[in-house]
């Protein structure tokens, strides 16, 4: 095998201080040393993983984000310890949330850009 783990996941954002807001302050992640690209980004510690945060230049095309909240876009997972206080802690956020039960785990929100984010925590029984 080539790949042994997963490093880093980069998300296209259009404001980086919006975005800032969301991942560092509402998400509680860890913002980190970022090289001096010639674009504007943020870089967040995420246990073992990275998130890069990217504001890709006028004109590039980085895709598009699904229309409405979707488990089945393309989306970045996050663990979570505690099932009903994430799914709490996001609903008081102001964001629309869709999630499966606690016996599952799953819950999936929208970043102000669109992007899809799943929360995820231990099955409960």
């Amino acid at each position: 095998m080539i790949a042994d783990r997963l490093h880093h996941v980069s998300i296209s954002v259009q404001d980086i201080d919006r975005a800032r807001n969301f991942y560092g302050k509402l998400l509680g992640l860890k913002e980190i040393e970022r090289p001096d690209f010639p674009f504007p980004g943020a870089w967040y510690q995420a246990g073992a993983c990275q998130i890069h945060l990217i504001v890709a230049p006028q004109g590039v095309d980085v895709g598009r984000v699904p229309a409405q909240l979707s488990p089945l876009a393309p989306h970045t997972a996050f663990r979570v310890e505690n099932y009903q206080q994430t799914v709490e802690g996001l609903r008081d956020l102001g964001l629309e949330v869709m999630e499966t039960r606690a016996e599952v785990g799953q819950i999936w929100v929208q970043d102000p850009d669109g992007n899809v984010l799943e929360f995820i925590a231990p099955a409960q029984s």
